[in-house]
């Protein structure tokens, strides 16, 4: 009869072990829909590995998401992709990036990106071609499980996540947008 009390007694504690909210561990990832696929699959990809980017989407007043950008380079670099806009999930416009890299590099690949704009003053600069982001903006490789405690970086957050590729590369870059307004 003890060992059925001790039983009931553990089973009662464990429940309560296991009665706390972890957003994280209890929910699947979650998702947006901005209503384009290569943009829709792009976010679902970011959120896939880092859950953690919802608080991006939920607090930026603005971002871009560039589902593929090519980059290539042997002592001198580029880089290029289109993306689209959205301002507090609107869709406002569509953007174009181009990077010139110079340094010891050597390679290829294709990666994604989202530019999150912390307020609006960050994302007028942007729409009127103002924002080059320099090294020192540097990007967060978004990888499984990854733990990072990014902030805006004068006003904008950048990450990326590695698609195809390879590339080896120590560089000085900055990367320049064009935005095209839909009306």
């Amino acid at each position: 009869m003890k060992s059925l009390k001790f039983l009931f007694l553990i089973s009662i504690f464990a429940l309560f072990l296991e009665a706390g909210w972890d957003p994280y561990k209890s929910s699947p990832a979650p998702s947006f829909s901005v209503k384009d696929y290569k943009t829709d699959q792009t976010i679902k990809d970011f959120l896939k590995r880092s859950p953690k980017l919802k608080l991006f989407f939920e607090k930026a007043y603005a971002f871009a998401v560039f589902p593929m950008i090519g980059k290539g380079g042997i002592g001198f670099g580029a880089a290029y992709g289109e993306g689209k806009v959205y301002e507090k999930f609107k869709l406002v416009g569509k953007a174009r990036l181009t990077q010139i890299s110079v340094g010891l590099q050597l390679g290829g690949q294709g990666y994604s990106e989202i530019v999150f704009f912390k307020d609006k003053e960050t994302f007028d600069k942007f729409k009127k071609g103002e924002l080059v982001l320099s090294a020192q903006a540097s990007a967060v490789a978004v990888k499984a499980g990854v733990s990072f405690d990014t902030d805006f970086n004068e006003g904008v957050a950048v990450f990326t996540l590695p698609k195809i590729g390879l590339m080896y590369e120590i560089s000085v870059a900055g990367q320049k947008f064009d935005f095209i307004p839909y009306y």
